[in-house]
C-alpha cells in the first residue's frame, strides 16, 4: 500500500483562478487543470528565480519530489500553449501558512500576522475564515 501524499505548502495563493486562451475561433472547452503546488513551484523557481533546493524548502518537500512537480507543470502549460487550451488553478495535496485569510463577505485573500481579532482589510467584514479552512472546502 503506497504511503499518503505529503502536503505541500504554499507561500502565497494565486491572483486570478486561471487563464483563458485569446483569438482562437471554435477551441473546445477543455481546459488544463494546474495544481496548486504546480502554480507554486512554477512560482518560485522561474518568476522568483530560486534554486530547486530553496524552493523545496519553502515548499516543505524533498528536491526530487519538487522536481517531479515542477516537471508536471511545465508539460501541462506546454500542452495549453500548443493545443490552445485555458489553464485553470484548482487544487492539489497544499497548505497555507496560518497567516493566510479569506474573507467570506467580499473573497478578498490577505495575511494577517497580527494576534487578536482579524477583520478584512478591504470591507471591515469579520466574517474570515483561514485559506487552509477555504480550500478544504
Amino acid at each position: 500500500m503506497p504511503r499518503r501524499k505529503r502536503n505541500r505548502r504554499i507561500q502565497v495563493p494565486p491572483v486570478i483562478k486561471g487563464m483563458s486562451v485569446y483569438g482562437v475561433r471554435g477551441r473546445k472547452s477543455n481546459e488544463v487543470v494546474l495544481r496548486l503546488e504546480e502554480y507554486e513551484a512554477i512560482r518560485l523557481l522561474d518568476y522568483q528565480n530560486l534554486t530547486q533546493e530553496q524552493a523545496a524548502v519553502h515548499m516543505d518537500v524533498s528536491r526530487p519530489t519538487l522536481t517531479r512537480i515542477y516537471e508536471e507543470a511545465r508539460n501541462k502549460v506546454a500542452t495549453a500553449f500548443v493545443e490552445g487550451r485555458d489553464i485553470i488553478f484548482r487544487g492539489g495535496d497544499i497548505y497555507f501558512d496560518e497567516s493566510w485569510h479569506k474573507c467570506q463577505n467580499c473573497q478578498a485573500s490577505f495575511n494577517n500576522y497580527d494576534e487578536g481579532k482579524i477583520e478584512c482589510p478591504v470591507c471591515s467584514s469579520e466574517k474570515v475564515i483561514t485559506l487552509n479552512e477555504f480550500y478544504a472546502k
